[in-house]
């Protein structure tokens, strides 16, 4: 089975509680957790990856419960590193009437933005060339300096040397890159180092402002780009050739965008590693992704999963 190491952060979820937007019970939330590329490591892992998630936390209960949480799920936390005395990060969901979603984020001194300073790392970015996928994203790169971000790169080449893939998710949080020339510095580290780049136009024009479709693509090097516009659709470049992929239409409501990009990514991935040609593979992302806006709160019922979507997009993919 096809190994898939993502690198990131995951926090503590607040998000309101179901039924109590308006009114008197407007406060209430209910806790959970989420992040980027874990919500991205848990979709893998019920779409049939073997996928590890490396990442740092405390020894609190709170870590204990995500720990046994993503274990339970099916995700590897054997890269997990607990560091006495810290926390997990915070964030507060706000939706709208139409589901678009604001975060509100508690995390300055979080545990996972010690990962790439600590007597664990060597170890831990000496693993990257046991996989066959490494997965992360522009709010992964967020977490870290200068310093911890060039080890992580030079990490990334060498297992790319030694056949792993480098798959990179633009997600971009203004928050996090207070310096936009430093984060298109970065952008630019990744995208030219990625096997697949997974980006979207709500990522890359605060970045780009105004640049079109066509500029934003041309921005990136790699022969696999898929680039998710504002309508449910995307781009894909492949070996110099754009492709473009409609969504199918929603069967629910929306009420609630967070981890959208993240499950298409996760969607996107498996149908790769599983032999779908990367037409395929964005169908799948986008099938995924249509049903998860449709439920609150970054992870969704297993029961609320797409049945077959990686075996159907294999059998479509094969000869």
């Amino acid at each position: 089975m096809s190994k898939v190491a993502c690198i990131g952060e995951c926090m503590i979820e607040l998000k309101q509680a179901q039924g109590t937007q308006q009114g008197t019970e407007a406060g209430l939330y209910s806790r959970g957790y989420g992040g980027d590329t874990l919500n991205t490591a848990v979709y893998l892992a019920r779409l049939g990856a073997s996928a590890d998630y490396i990442t740092a936390l405390g020894d609190d209960s709170l870590s204990d419960e995500m720990i046994a949480g993503w274990a339970a799920e099916g995700v590897g936390t054997a890269r997990v590193v607990r560091l006495p005395g810290k926390l997990p990060g915070l964030y507060m969901i706000e939706t709208d009437d139409k589901g678009e979603r604001r975060f509100f984020h508690w995390r300055d001194s979080a545990a996972a933005r010690s990962l790439m300073d600590l007597p664990q790392t060597p170890e831990i970015l000496s693993s990257l060339a046991g996989y066959d996928v490494i997965y992360l994203s522009a709010i992964t790169l967020s977490l870290y300096g200068g310093e911890g971000r060039a080890r992580l790169f030079a990490a990334l080449k060498r297992a790319r040397e030694a056949g792993a893939r480098f798959a990179f998710d633009t997600n971009f949080r203004a928050r996090g890159w207070p310096d936009l020339d430093v984060a298109r510095a970065v952008f630019q580290e990744a995208l030219a180092a990625a096997d697949i780049v997974l980006a979207s136009t709500e990522d890359l024009l605060p970045l780009y402002p105004g640049e079109s479709n066509e500029a934003l693509l041309a921005r990136i090097p790699g022969a696999e780009v898929v680039l998710k516009l504002s309508e449910p659709a995307s781009i894909l470049r492949l070996q110099d050739a754009l492709h473009p992929v409609q969504a199918e239409p929603l069967k629910a409501p929306v009420v609630d965008t967070t981890a959208a990009g993240d499950s298409f990514a996760a969607a996107y991935v498996a149908a790769r590693l599983a032999g779908a040609d990367p037409i395929e593979a964005a169908r799948a992302g986008h099938r995924l992704a249509g049903v998860v806006v449709c439920h609150p709160g970054a992870i969704i019922p297993r029961a609320a999963m797409p049945p077959d979507l990686i075996s159907a997009t294999s059998r479509k993919a094969s000869p």
